[in-house]
């Protein structure tokens, strides 16, 4: 198998598509006038709008990714059974087949996952040390009484690099921490293919071996997110000479096996709907297993349709597969180096998940105070329809004090749900971010009207701190006219 890419005669890098599309879902292209009135109505809170309103919708690739031809006639064979089901016993072999590991406990999504694994594991006090935190996992162990530590490495952070794995751990911090809290505060550690809130950017194998080693000396668990493994597995591919020549497969159960606990969103992993933890270890795999029946389902469906159990089996194979796994980077490569290349502030390199737009960098008149990712994920909106995700202070919660706490980085994520997106709609988000670039000093900050304790991000209400909308939009109808 190659990794080369398909190459024009002009030297052109083009990414491919490697499927047809058989199925097709009718898009909506508002005029501006209504895209203004719509994200007022959200509260200028990208999650809040409807999805008729929006053209692109790069909110997330959770649940949102294309299923597969296989994936879909396997639903039509599902088992219906509460107990026992034969829909469950496929895809626990798909679950061993895939990740190595002999027990699977199936819950509703990822998060209903974070929720068991945090109860089981984690008591007032606990630690628990991350390559970077996601807003669910963080949530889930502060509920359990414990407290997130970042322990990412200094070049994590930076905006314009060309380090290959800006998720790694940093394991002088990481010997550091378990010196100073003491190995009997830490429960795990947790490990995330494919750090969200960074970008997309993954580890190496190398360093969660050196992760590992530094679990073994102390007797701490690790506690693998494989989510977004498959970008993941896509860069070790890419990037970490040792696996250049080794399969999809190989690499992912070389990192399944450095790990106690793996546990997924199947919304993302698999491409369809539902959730799981896996362990090889049956000690481990009891401490968690009374918690399905209670929070999720029977420990044969755990909350999820049996014939999306169905769909999940097929996707986790598809998960190995080269030409699934590299759509969505290639994608996401071609965006990021366009921008890129036009002096737009974007992470590189190209991640995982999604092309990530630098708000500081694309609005340096705005403090982490007026939420700059969130004005720019309005702001975009309005002016193309495209329906991104603020990933900045807006998605971080207030202190214990009640002040705002500024996020380390200030992104609007441009997510490529894998399969959906044609070239020329990529090409389209390019030119309207690229117009939005040309008259970023119009656009102003946001404050909140209405907001929730916990994951405000989710559900708070905004808006803006001047007229600025209003500006944008006639700016935009002067350089566009009747145009869409």
């Amino acid at each position: 198998m190659s990794n080369e890419t398909i190459k024009m005669t002009s030297g052109e890098y083009v990414p491919i598509e490697m499927h047809k599309v058989r199925v097709v879902q009718k898009l909506n292209l508002l005029p501006i006038e209504k895209r203004l009135k719509a994200i007022e109505d959200a509260g200028y809170n990208t999650f809040l709008l409807q999805n008729r309103d929006v053209f692109m919708d790069m909110l997330t690739d959770s649940g949102t990714n294309a299923m597969s031809d296989q994936q879909i006639a396997a639903m039509m064979v599902a088992d219906d059974a509460y107990a026992g089901s034969e829909s469950f016993n496929r895809l626990q072999e798909a679950v061993e087949e895939i990740l190595g590991t002999q027990y699977f406990l199936p819950a509703h999504q990822g998060r209903a996952a974070e929720h068991i694994i945090s109860q089981a594991f984690i008591k007032k006090g606990d630690i628990v040390p991350m390559n970077f935190h996601f807003t669910t996992t963080k949530a889930h162990v502060e509920l359990a009484g414990g407290k997130v530590v970042e322990l990412f490495t200094n070049d994590a952070l930076e905006i314009k690099s060309d380090k290959p794995f800006k998720g790694n751990m940093d394991i002088d911090k990481l010997k550091d921490l378990v010196k100073t809290a003491g190995k009997d505060k830490i429960p795990y550690i947790r490990m995330e293919a494919g750090t969200n809130l960074i970008g997309g950017q993954p580890f190496s194998v190398e360093n969660m071996r050196a992760v590992r080693k530094v679990a073994d000396e102390n007797g701490i668990l690790i506690v693998l997110d494989i989510s977004l493994v498959c970008e993941n597995m896509y860069f070790i591919k890419m990037r970490e000479p040792e696996f250049m020549d080794k399969s999809p497969a190989e690499i992912l159960r070389t990192l399944c096996d450095l790990a106690d606990i793996i546990y997924f969103s199947a919304r993302k992993i698999s491409c369809s709907r539902g959730g799981g933890i896996a362990t090889k270890n049956h000690e481990l795999y009891l401490k968690m297993r009374d918690m399905v029946p209670l929070f999720e389902g029977f420990l044969t469906y755990g909350g999820i349709s049996v014939r999306e159990i169905e769909s999940m089996a097929v996707g986790l194979r598809e998960a190995i597969d080269w030409n699934v796994i590299r759509h969505s980077p290639e994608f996401i490569k071609y965006l990021v180096d366009s921008l890129d290349a036009k002096g737009i502030p974007v992470i590189t390199p190209a991640g995982g998940l999604g092309a990530h737009l630098d708000a500081r960098g694309f609005l340096p008149h705005l403090t982490s105070f007026d939420y700059p990712a969130g004005a720019l994920a309005a702001a975009l909106y309005i002016v193309s329809g495209v329906r991104g995700m603020e990933r900045g202070t807006i998605s971080m919660d207030r202190d214990e004090k009640g002040n705002d706490v500024p996020s380390e980085v200030e992104l609007l994520r441009l997510a490529f749900p894998r399969r959906v997106f044609t070239l020329s709609q990529v090409k389209y988000a390019e030119d309207r971010i690229e117009w939005l670039w040309k008259n970023r000093e119009l656009i102003g900050g946001l404050k909140f009207t209405e907001e929730p304790k916990v994951l405000r991000f989710f559900v708070g209400r905004l808006a803006p701190a001047s007229d600025w909308p209003q500006k944008l939009q006639a700016k935009f109808r002067e350089d566009f006219g009747d145009s869409l």
